[in-house]
């Protein structure tokens, strides 16, 4: 949820939704196709690294384009900067979310907690089941957390690690991460979006979950089932060459099971409620205080290495025999693990690059996507575009399977346009209410559609908060095309909905009938 982890306090559910009747809907797709056309061009010249800027850019020239269709329907340049405004504001949880991440990531390399993680890991995963269990681990996670966004932040990243090392598809692996990682977040109460949704519907949260389980349920199966059968076929050839793996990461870092006190510790805040900033930042100084006490060599090298890089003239094994155990150098060790590069050197160099985190410095391209994204779709419902887009798709809604479809059709769009969770399920919730109503169709039908299609979709888009998020945690770079083709759950679950709709499976009346 931009998610999950009741990242904003925003009361967004009474976001006015900006109508503008001189708009029509030509107009309104204008921006939409306009973008579509020139990130396809831009990803075509740069390939994967659009998002490392150019996309960024793209995104402002969406909005450019957004605003001269507003100014030609008489909508004010202060209006439109007030909505970007209001839509950046929205996302200040989210962004300080990202670089605590980053900070908890750079101090829980360093400390030996994603190490130890990754050590145990490969120990007790087989690579038949490994995709499988990491779909298990993470629903667990995050139906008990609430959060997708802290379940892909801890257990996601060590399992992504072990993956590799395995040998594994690190996409593979992200999508079995955020599968488990969405159903969870979709069926527990202490998700800000399954609370969202049945507000916006006008339903009740415990019923809407109990609703939404007869898709949920089916689709996470047949997700399962999915990775069980990729798991049997893989042909990993990295096994024989674990011990290599573990006899690196044991020579590297002082390993042992007392660090899980760690990732622990943090799992029970969130579940004890604990504000998800709170408890990363709080998770990301335990993980300062284990570097310390397991690892002060580690701290000791990061150090040098970090003098080495301003001064290029020095030796790093120089560096390293001036450098005492004092307060100055783990100060140094453990601020510079929370806030820039950082990287530790192991006897294998497939493991290499897996032991580097880039602390809060490495999540500000992702924060400077999501905030021009934000701008895009800040000045689309300034202009009245998201409402106009979504009105006419309530209207092609002739029946009650067209009604469901339009949702769905609705919340894509906006998970694309909006680039934000929430508003693709805001929106669509205010437009489509009334509609359910006169068709004599529980709220449960509408909040349902939603978190099947809004909810799980977000993180298919690169631009979108939660895409962003996810593969800058998972992969270190912003961009969702890794995983997309394994991201099961989240590509099946709007198909879900549909056949449930289509084939008039369990629709709830208003008078609690179930046809």
């Amino acid at each position: 949820m931009q998610d999950d982890d009741n990242i904003s306090k925003i009361e967004i559910e009474d976001q006015n939704i900006i109508e503008n009747k001189e708009l029509n809907i030509w107009e309104a797709l204008i921006p939409v196709i306009a973008l579509v056309g020139m990130l396809a061009y831009n990803i075509y010249v740069y390939g994967d690294d659009a998002l490392s800027g150019s996309n960024q850019f793209v995104l402002l020239l969406g909005a450019a384009v957004a605003a001269i269709v507003g100014f030609w329907n008489k909508v004010s340049y202060k209006q439109m900067i007030d909505e970007v405004a209001e839509n950046v504001k929205s996302t200040t949880g989210a962004l300080l979310i990202l670089l605590m991440v980053g900070a908890l990531a750079g101090t829980w390399m360093i400390s030996g907690v994603i190490p130890t993680m990754i050590y145990y890991g490969l120990q007790i995963l087989n690579p038949t089941i490994f995709l499988a269990a990491c779909v298990i681990i993470c629903a667990i996670i995050s139906i008990a957390t609430g959060s997708s966004w802290t379940t892909s932040a801890t257990v996601g990243i060590a399992l992504v690690g072990i993956g590799e090392a395995l040998g594994i598809s690190i996409g593979m692996t992200a999508g079995a991460v955020l599968s488990g990682a969405y159903f969870g977040d979709k069926m527990s109460p202490l998700s800000d979006t399954t609370n969202l949704a049945p507000a916006m519907a006008g339903g009740e949260l415990f019923s809407h979950i109990k609703y939404m389980s007869l898709t949920t349920i089916p689709t996470i199966a047949i997700t399962l089932i999915i990775f069980i059968i990729i798991g049997l076929n893989l042909d990993i050839t990295g096994t024989p060459q674990i011990q290599d793996k573990l006899d690196a990461i044991d020579g590297a870092f002082n390993i042992s099971p007392w660090l899980f006190l760690v990732p622990v510790a943090v799992i029970l805040m969130i579940v004890k409620k604990t504000p998800p900033l709170i408890a990363l930042l709080l998770g990301a100084l335990l993980g300062g205080v284990a570097a310390l006490i397991a690892q002060p060599d580690i701290i000791k090298d990061v150090v040098a290495s970090y003098m080495v890089s301003l001064d290029d003239t020095l030796v790093k094994s120089e560096v390293l025999e001036t450098l005492a155990y004092d307060f100055k150098t783990m100060y140094m060790g453990v601020l510079n693990a929370l806030t820039v590069d950082t990287a530790v050197e192991t006897s294998s160099t497939e493991l290499n690059d897996l032991f580097t985190a880039g602390g809060m410095k490495g999540m500000l391209g992702t924060i400077w996507l999501i905030v021009c994204a934000m701008v895009f779709g800040g000045v689309m419902d300034a202009i009245g575009a998201l409402s106009r887009i979504t009105k006419s798709l309530l209207n092609m809604a002739t029946t009650t399977f067209g009604l469901f479809a339009s949702t769905v059709a609705s919340c894509l769009a906006l998970n694309v346009t909006a680039s934000d969770q929430y508003l693709a399920l805001v929106v669509p919730g205010k437009m489509f209410k009334k509609a359910y109503e006169d068709r004599g169709l529980a709220p449960e039908n509408l909040s349902r559609t939603l978190e099947d299609s809004g909810t799980v979709t977000s993180v298919l888009v690169p631009w979108n908060t939660c895409g962003a998020y996810h593969s800058k945690v998972l992969f270190g770079y912003a961009g969702t095309t890794a995983y997309i083709p394994y991201a099961f759950f989240s590509i099946l679950s709007p198909f879900m909905t549909l056949l449930f709709a289509g084939l008039k499976i369990k629709i709830k009346q208003i008078n609690g009938k179930l046809d």
